[in-house]
């Protein structure tokens, strides 16, 4: 008898396992990726949608911690040491809690990423900050984290639902690596030229800029590379150069088939002669 009441068991159970459907869930996961200087920032969430309810105050309340999303706890990840809203954060996954209210939010970034927000306790979080909630026009359906005013340096991660959006910035101070490596690996034209790139962008040693596109364009210059140089010459106050630099440019690029190339070196010779 219990061995045919075992088997029965084992029918049922594999009956319901196979009857089971797979279907969307009502508030489907997303992960947005941002590149913020040299670290890749991440966020893992489920996206609810108003499906006609009042959201701020209602659907999400005022004054409680909330896991910023649906289903799982939301996750952010950086690989690289980046700074948000003042606040210096290791790599690694956390948490992503808020406490919204009606002007201000709280933001919460707790230890354990995979923990409800049930379980977060005041002092368990690597970082907690304040930023002003903003009314916005338009309604926004469904839940939304992303990336806005991205730089190379920074950007700022969003939150927007109904008609509220809160913003707060992360930044990646990068210099002192890409300075150490480019220390480390000036032993081929792709580096000088990169370097020399970098000297221009970030306003340094101007000098040093065209020493070092010089090299990389000794021998087999390409119409970017001369762009480049042209822009150095421009800084270094010799648009006679830049002018003869941004030619040779323009014969390259026309012969790579790169209108782009073309337009920006003659633009740069443009503002040279009126300059003189």
């Amino acid at each position: 008898m219990k061995q045919i009441l075992f088997a029965a068991f084992l029918t049922c159970t594999t009956f319901i396992a196979t009857a089971q459907l797979t279907i969307p869930k009502p508030s489907p996961a997303s992960t947005v990726s941002q590149k913020v200087g040299l670290a890749e920032v991440s966020v893992t969430y489920s996206r609810p949608s108003a499906k006609g309810r009042k959201v701020m105050g209602d659907v999400v309340p005022f004054g409680k911690p909330w896991r910023t999303g649906a289903n799982e706890a939301t996750k952010i990840s950086f690989t690289d040491t980046v700074t948000i809203e003042g606040n210096k954060i290791n790599p690694g996954e956390y948490a992503l809690y808020t406490i919204p209210a009606e002007t201000e939010w709280t933001i919460i970034l707790g230890k354990d990423a995979k923990a409800p927000v049930q379980n977060y306790k005041t002092g368990e979080e690597v970082a907690l900050f304040k930023v002003k909630s903003v009314k916005i026009t338009d309604k926004v359906e469904t839940f939304t984290i992303g990336f806005d005013n991205v730089t190379p340096a920074s950007a700022e991660i969003s939150l927007v639902w109904e008609n509220t959006k809160v913003s707060f910035k992360v930044s990646n101070d990068y210099d002192a690596k890409v300075m150490a490596e480019i220390n480390q690996k000036m032993d081929n034209g792709l580096v000088y030229f990169q370097a020399a790139s970098y000297y221009l962008e970030t306003n340094r040693d101007m000098k040093k800029a065209l020493e070092w596109i010089n090299i990389a364009t000794k021998n087999d210059p390409k119409f970017y590379q001369l762009y480049v140089k042209a822009k150095i010459q421009v800084q270094l106050g010799d648009c006679k150069g830049a002018i003869e630099t941004a030619t040779k440019s323009i014969e390259l690029a026309k012969e790579a088939k790169n209108d782009e190339y073309v337009k920006m070196n003659e633009k740069l010779i443009n503002d040279c002669k009126k300059k003189k």
